[in-house]
This record gives C-alpha cells, sequence and structure tokens, in this order.
C-alpha cells in the first residue's frame, strides 16, 4: 500500500506489513528497549496510512517504555518529542488526529503507575508543544487543572526523566514553531 501522509523525519522507516501484532507481541514481554522501538516503527506506519491519531497514541506507547536513559536506540531515535510535535503540525486537514492538546491535557491529569511523574511530565511537555506547533487546538474548558509553566516541565522532566530529556524537550521546543507547514 502506497503511504498517504508522509514519511516522519524523526521515526525509524518501518517495516512492510506492519500490523497491530507488532505491539501485541509485548503484552507478557519486557516494554523495554525493543519495545519501545517497535512503538515508533508501528507508529510511522500508522502515521503512512493516514491514522495520525492513532500514531500519536503509538508514540504515547513509546514514551511509556521502560527504559534507563543509556539505551543503544535512544542515540539513534531520541525519546519522540520531535516525531510528536511533527506530526501534530503536519497532519492534514481531513485526517483525524483529534485534540492533542486536550488528549495530553487529559492524560497528564490521569496518569497512573508505573512511573507516574514521569509519564504525567513527558504529558505535559507534549501538550506544550502541541500550544507551539498547534495553537488553535482549544483547551478543555470543563476540564479545571492548572496547566504548568514551560520552567516547570523542564523541572519536572529534570526530575522523573531521563538524563538529558528536558535538554532533548527543550530543544524540540525551540525547532517546533519551524515544523508547521508554510
Amino acid at each position: 500500500m502506497a503511504p498517504v501522509l508522509p514519511p516522519c523525519p524523526h521515526l525509524p522507516a518501518p517495516r512492510a506489513g506492519l500490523d497491530w501484532r507488532a505491539l501485541h507481541a509485548y503484552r507478557d514481554l519486557d516494554r523495554g528497549p525493543e519495545f519501545y522501538f517497535g512503538c515508533l516503527e508501528y507508529g510511522h506506519a500508522l502515521w503512512q496510512r493516514g491514522f495520525a491519531a492513532r500514531a500519536i497514541l503509538c508514540l504515547d506507547r513509546a514514551f511509556a517504555a521502560e527504559l534507563r536513559g543509556d539505551e543503544p536506540v535512544l542515540s539513534e531515535w531520541p525519546l519522540p518529542y520531535g516525531a510528536t510535535a511533527w506530526m501534530i503540525a503536519r497532519a492534514p486537514a481531513g485526517v483525524f488526529i483529534g485534540n492533542p492538546r486536550v488528549h495530553f491535557q487529559h492524560y497528564a491529569d490521569r496518569m497512573n503507575e508505573p512511573r507516574r511523574d514521569q509519564r504525567r511530565w513527558r504529558a505535559w511537555a507534549c501538550w506544550a508543544l502541541t500550544l507551539v506547533v498547534r495553537p488553535e487546538f482549544p483547551g478543555d474548558p470543563a476540564h479545571r487543572v492548572d496547566e504548568p509553566a514551560l520552567v516547570e516541565i523542564a523541572a519536572q522532566l529534570r526530575a522523573h526523566g531521563l538524563p538529558g530529556e528536558a535538554e532533548v524537550w527543550q530543544a524540540t521546543l525551540r525547532d517546533a514553531p519551524a515544523m508547521r507547514p508554510a
């Protein structure tokens, strides 16, 4: 099948024929580096097939992988802040993406274990990226939650994230305006 959407430069090229079984294989296994790479690869396959919202959910799963920060896969494929921002920025009209701003706001506010704080602040980091690349997405006025400042997100990523994660997110935040199509 020919790709519907262009490849994301922040993700590995997906193998042909990837489907739900790519991640289902990890249901009873370690969700470490191989799971992380599988989420990136399958998320990219979903994106290219035109399933933007599902692709972003797959990147959510990549953020939930159990990583220490020294895994070789992270050298080539850092945490998918860039991919998340790029997809949100590049989702064309007519391709369902939902409202990522509301998604990340709710996701951060309702996070559970494992690694609740780490995953919560990653969701807030993606929320902040959404504000930059798609400022037209409204927040959820019925969902009363204190939205954090960028400085707080960075501090919490330093406290709960992988070594250097806050800097990866901040670099993406700086580059995010350029991700919007011209």
